[in-house]
This record gives structure tokens, sequence and C-alpha cells, in this order.
């Protein structure tokens, strides 16, 4: 409701919101996003209707949502949208039956805002992040306030199922009216959270890596559905003064600069942006891998902090994702896939350039040779193991030094942990040869 383009435009609406089936039929019937979106679009609903507005809610592919709306008369169709394939092909498809406008809203820039002097694209951040800052301190960031809409005469009251032949369901409002059960995804206020983070944003810098301090701003789930601008939060955090808050900026822009690469360079979607070696196919390890049962602990624990609570903490994305591409060997698509499926904040930009750049296959001028160690990584960020403990509770009972020592979890049988998969010297020597082979070709 709060910094609204769509609401501040002003005219008689229809607002809806389409429960895609051409993205829920693919998922698990336990998905937690679907859950979240769910309680907000609820929510949403309740606060329209507060104003003198509603939404219209279906469950249906959005050409039959438009097959269906369009003879009653609507003339224009206005939506922000992503840049992944998907959305561009739906919102391309829907202007080809309707006149279509697209509204920024997702990200802080348009993208053909911040372009080199020949008009290219940068494939480099720091130089784009000291462009895209000039522009910043330029734009205007005022909250956009919602304008006289006229509600357009309609049934609010159920969802409407469109079937692919036109057969028109009314279904209760519930979540279970969908196919999904109800998860536990720990729904906080957004604004609640901004002002923890006030509290913290003066260590974000030094102590964000570190996995038993919570200095983040945890908003990456709310930036990625709306359920708070990108502009509010910029408005927040550029007035706390005396405040160290151009590190989060920073990772704002950084957002903004992944979802540039994919809107200029599709292709990054699902194919390497250098290096033709991609990996080699594994089943069983990555099994393995997804079980959380690698016999690594900090990869392990990330692994099923994923699983349990559709979340994980950016260092251990960082370094469960070197382990997969360049300790096992796996496809960088397997891993970004997996993320994919248990995400709660999944953006397709953000997960796709990040396994890239873990991969050394992305446009990061840092070539295939950088491999995390994962035993160094959990040493400096999770010395005392609190972190994988917690999600590991059969570790409980060793020593946290040991679960930072390689050679002791290959050498000693942990009850009920298996031993590391590969031993990471070795491992990473074989990944870099394989990189090195191919950068010769």
């Amino acid at each position: 409701m709060e910094d609204n383009p769509l609401l501040s435009l002003g005219d008689e609406v229809l607002p809806i919101f389409i429960f895609d089936t051409n993205i829920l039929n693919k998922l698990q019937k336990e998905d937690k996003r679907v859950s979240f979106i769910f309680h907000y679009v609820y929510k949403l609903k309740q606060d329209l209707s507060a104003c003198g507005l509603d939404l219209k809610i279906f469950y249906a592919s959005p050409q039959d949502v438009f097959e269906y709306l369009i003879p009653q008369g609507m003339d224009e169709v206005v939506a922000s949208g992503d840049y992944d394939s998907y959305a561009k092909e739906r919102d391309l498809q829907i202007s080809h039956k309707i006149h279509f406008r697209y509204i920024q809203d997702t990200y802080i820039f348009k993208p053909y805002e911040v372009l080199k002097e020949d008009k290219t694209p940068y494939l480099v951040f720091t130089p784009f992040y000291k462009k895209a800052r000039v522009i910043l301190n330029s734009k205007k960031s005022e909250e956009l306030k919602m304008a006289h809409n006229r509600l357009m005469d309609e049934d609010y009251k159920a969802i409407t199922k469109i079937d692919a032949k036109g057969v028109v369901t009314k279904l209760p409002l519930s979540l279970e009216s969908l196919g999904f059960l109800k998860q536990k995804v720990g729904i906080i206020n957004p604004h609640a959270k901004l002002e923890k983070f006030k509290q913290n944003c003066n260590k974000y810098k030094q102590m964000r890596d570190f996995l038993y301090e919570d200095v983040g701003s945890n908003l990456s789930v709310d930036l990625r559905f709306g359920t708070l601008s990108t502009r509010a939060v910029l408005r927040y955090v550029l007035s706390l003064k005396g405040f160290d808050v151009e590190p989060f900026i920073r990772q704002l822009i950084f957002r903004d600069f992944y979802a540039y690469l994919l809107f200029h360079m599709p292709r990054v979607e699902n194919k390497n942006y250098k290096y033709s070696f991609n990996g080699i196919e594994d089943r069983e390890k990555y099994e393995i891998f997804c079980k959380g049962q690698t016999g690594v602990p900090i990869v392990d624990a990330g692994v099923r902090e994923l699983i349990q609570t559709g979340q994980m903490h950016n260092r251990v994305r960082m370094v469960a994702a070197s382990f997969f591409t360049k300790d096992l060997l796996l496809p960088w698509q397997w891993g970004e896939q997996f993320f994919a499926q248990h995400l709660l904040d999944f953006d397709k930009a953000s997960n796709v350039l990040s396994w890239q750049w873990s991969a050394g296959t992305g446009v990061d001028p840092q070539p295939y040779f950088r491999v995390f160690n994962p035993y160094l990584q959990s040493k400096k960020f999770d010395k005392d193991a609190h972190y994988i403990k917690r999600f590991c509770p059969e570790l409980l009972h060793v020593e946290a030094k040991y679960l930072h020592d390689e050679n002791y979890l290959l050498n000693n049988s942990v009850k009920d942990y298996p031993k590391p998969i590969v031993n990471h010297k070795t491992a990473s020597k074989i990944a870099i040869e394989c990189f090195k082979k191919d950068t010769f070709l």
C-alpha cells in the first residue's frame, strides 16, 4: 500500500493478483514462498478494502486471465515485473493482447539508466557502482502517494480459477484452494526489520559475514516480493545521519547490477558467460549435497538451514556454491536450480549471477582459480561452531576446533555423521586443472 506506483496512477481500476499456474504447477506443495506470498496478498486485499478498493485474485495462467478480462472492456494493464526470460516472455504475450504499461518498480534503476559513455552496459561492478551512486544522488525518492482510484464493479469475494479451456470456477479464499500446505515462514513486519537494522548498521560492514552476528537487514525477501519498496528502504537508510550506511547501499546497488546484467545478457540465465567447462554431471554427489550429508560441516549446515527455513546466510551461500562447483565439480546450473527450489528470497538474477560468480564462469574479472576453503571459512566466520551445531545437532558433542579441521574429519569417525566426501586440497587442484585446460582451448 505504501509507495506503490500502481496505486498512484488514479483511474477506474480492477486491482488483480494472479497465482500463476505456469509457475505453481512446478512447485512442491510445501513450498514456503507460496505461504509467504499468500499471507501478504491476503493482507493487501484487506488493506485495499479498508480504503474503498479491493483485490481480485486469480488462479490461472496470465494468458487465460486476460482472455477472460479483455472482453469486459479493459483498455490497459499496468504492472511491474522482473527481467528473467519467463517474465519477459509473459509480458510480451500479454502486450499482444492489450496495451501493456510496464512500471519500473522492482529495482532502483531502469535497465538503460546506468550505461558507459558509449551506451553499452557495464560488466564490472565497481565502475557501475560509481556511476549509479552519482545518479542516485540526483534521483527523486519521495514517497508516491495514493491517487483517487475508482473501483470497477466486480466479484472480489473468492479466488477465480480459470482452466486452459476457459472454464471459470470460484474457490474459497484460502491457500489450500491453490493446492498448497501452509508453512511456517516467520512473517516479520518489514518496518520492524528496518528499525532493527538501524541498531546494527554501524557494524554491518565489519560483521555481516560472521555467522554468530545477525547484523543484516533480513529484507531480501521483502525486496523480492515488494512487501517493502526499494525506494522506501533507500529513503530510510539515507535519512540515518551519523550512521555508516554506504556498505548497505552498495549491496542494494549490487542487487540492481545482477538484474541489469540479466536484462542485457539474457543468455547467462543458463549458459556460462566465459569458459566452456561446465562441471561434471554426477547425480550421486548431487544427492549427497542436497541432503546436507557431504561431511563438510559448514556446507551441510547451510544446506540444512535452507531446507528447514528457506534461508541461508549470504557467506554460507558463497561457501556452499564454491564447494558445489569446485570441490564436487558439479554444474552450477544444478546448484542454481536447487537454491531456486528452496530459497524464500529467490530472485532469478541474483541467484544465477551469484552461482556464476562462485563457479568462476560469470562476468566477474576474477578467473577460475578462486576457490573457497570451507574449513578456513568456517573457522573464521563460525569459530565456536554455533551455526554449524544449530543445524547439525549430531555434532553438538564435537569440539569446535575439530569441525574446522579437515584432517581430523577425514581420519576420525564422528557418530551419525559422514566423513568428507572429498579432500578439499585434492579436489580444488582438479577443478583448477579442468578450468586451466579450458582456458587454453
